[in-house]
């Protein structure tokens, strides 16, 4: 109620006349503030290809970009959308490949994080976006340092769960990728696969949780699901190998930070893998103005520890806004 203006409430006053219930009155409030802020789920155009974006809250509040990882889309951020809508206007797009976006062959889009960037740039620009705080995780980090380098001017702050950009974050799981890296060639491919099974992916959400009956199945075979369709793998391995290019823009980032010093919250799953809490602490080097918050649980913290996680974003942004 506190969001609808007055104009809002006098025109659903006269809509329901003076002599109406208070209750009434309320609920009916109540009910379109919902519908306002409930989850929508829709495309866009974006140079031919169907971007799929969930969206929620009123566009006239403070905007967050969310970015995914992998092998998520914008599912990922189900509980943030629902929680945090009622403040802010939160976009969450699937990038090409992933989710309900379109899926162009590798022939007809090349799969690197440049060009997937380029992509969600265009998005952004589409949905006439000029003033957003990022929220990364895996995957989001590299396509988000390169929006944020791109329109520093543009950012309000960033949020990274377990979004690394330090070479000290790089964990013990990366050694296989790190052999791909070296050299590409069917043995080196194949030692990789294993990852894409079902019980790989299980492993991606469960491994380094409290308690694996925390974390929501549905998340692991929604992405089985995706990881199964044609040219999936080849796509996957591809931006696996393409990965290694991150590394060697981490210094251009690092710059991005200390000059531009964004406010930056830190919400990190200790027990990742791929991207362990050393990652999480390198922030401190280029950053001063940091919100820093360990977890205990894994790769993917929301599933285990979202209420909290969300709360502290709430804070951390009305803070943020409100200076």
């Amino acid at each position: 109620m506190k969001h609808l203006n007055q104009l809002s409430f006098l025109f659903l006053i006269t809509l329901f006349g003076c002599q109406s219930n208070p209750n009434t009155i309320s609920k009916e409030l109540n009910n379109t503030h919902n519908q306002m802020n409930k989850t929508k789920y829709k495309t866009l155009d974006v140079n031919g290809i169907s971007i799929a974006y969930r969206e929620a809250g009123n566009v006239n509040n403070p905007t967050i970009l969310l970015l995914h990882g992998y092998p998520s889309f914008s599912h990922q951020y189900r509980k943030v959308l629902n929680q945090l809508a009622d403040e802010f206007h939160l976009i969450a797009p699937d990038y090409p490949g992933f989710g309900n976006s379109d899926f162009p062959t590798p022939d007809k889009y090349e799969y690197t994080f440049d060009n997937i960037a380029s992509t969600m740039e265009s998005f952004i620009k589409l949905k006439g976006m000029d003033s957003f705080a990022i929220m990364m995780q895996d995957y989001g980090a590299p396509i988000g340092f390169r929006i944020a380098t791109a329109n520093p001017e543009k950012i309000t702050a960033i949020i990274t769960q377990n979004g690394n950009a330090y070479e000290e974050g790089i964990g013990e799981a990366w050694q296989s990728i790190k052999a791909f890296w070296k050299d590409r060639n069917e043995r080196t491919e194949n030692a990789l696969l294993p990852a894409f099974t079902l019980e790989g992916l299980k492993w991606q959400y469960t491994h380094g949780t409290r308690n694996p009956e925390n974390v929501n199945p549905d998340t692991w075979q929604l992405d089985f699901l995706r990881m199964n369709r044609p040219n999936a793998h080849k796509v996957n391995l591809d931006l696996w190998y393409d990965y290694q290019n991150n590394l060697t823009l981490y210094p251009v980032w690092h710059k991005y930070l200390r000059d531009n010093q964004p406010p930056l919250l830190v919400v990190w799953g200790k027990n990742d893998e791929y991207f362990p809490e050393s990652g999480a602490k390198a922030f401190k080097k280029d950053v001063k103005n940091i919100d820093y918050n360990i977890y205990n649980t894994g790769h993917f913290a929301l599933e285990e520890d979202g209420d909290i996680i969300i709360e502290k974003i709430r804070v951390f942004l009305n803070r943020v806004f409100t200076k």
